[in-house]
């Protein structure tokens, strides 16, 4: 999308792309936050695989909470961005700002989401199963996903702009 909207911007004869005022360190900070969530949620896919109930709940809280502070960063950023002036429709960079980010965004809510329903299982299941350890490997799927593609989102938008 960032490619296309440059490039169409370039036919156009405009050939300078905005200045972002983006917080890039707080971004880093917030994508290193990220990043760590999957660590943890991969130490509580260990911790299924070896049916160890307990730690795999501890494990994904604290995946869930590092996830959750990323989004409550992310709509802080996009709270800042606004009372610069830089809304969804102010320049093709912002628009894409917003829609690449928002989307994500999104995906990392249903993370979460996921998150919410795995560790509701472990408790409402009477003997942790395999079944358990499946679901639980499945979300950290989903999850390492989304965490990479943020890295992708990062790089292009934070560090080519």
């Amino acid at each position: 999308m960032y490619f296309t909207i440059r490039s169409v911007s370039i036919g156009q004869g405009i050939t300078e792309w905005p200045e972002a005022h983006l917080n890039v360190p707080f971004a880093l900070a917030n994508t290193i936050i990220l990043v760590l969530s999957s660590v943890t949620c991969q130490l509580g896919v260990w911790a299924a695989e070896k049916g160890q109930v307990a730690k795999l709940r501890f494990w994904y809280i604290v995946s869930f909470i590092m996830g959750a502070v990323f989004v409550a960063g992310q709509l802080y950023e996009y709270a800042q961005l606004v009372a610069e002036g830089h809304t969804l429709s102010h320049t093709a960079y912002d628009s894409v700002f917003y829609l690449a980010t928002g989307f994500h965004g999104l995906h990392v809510t249903g993370g979460l989401i996921a998150f919410l329903f795995m560790l509701g299982r472990t408790y409402a299941a009477k003997r942790f199963t395999r079944e358990q350890a499946t679901s639980a490997i499945v979300v950290s799927y989903y999850w390492h996903f989304v965490d990479v593609v943020w890295i992708g989102l990062f790089v292009t938008i934070y560090g080519i702009h």
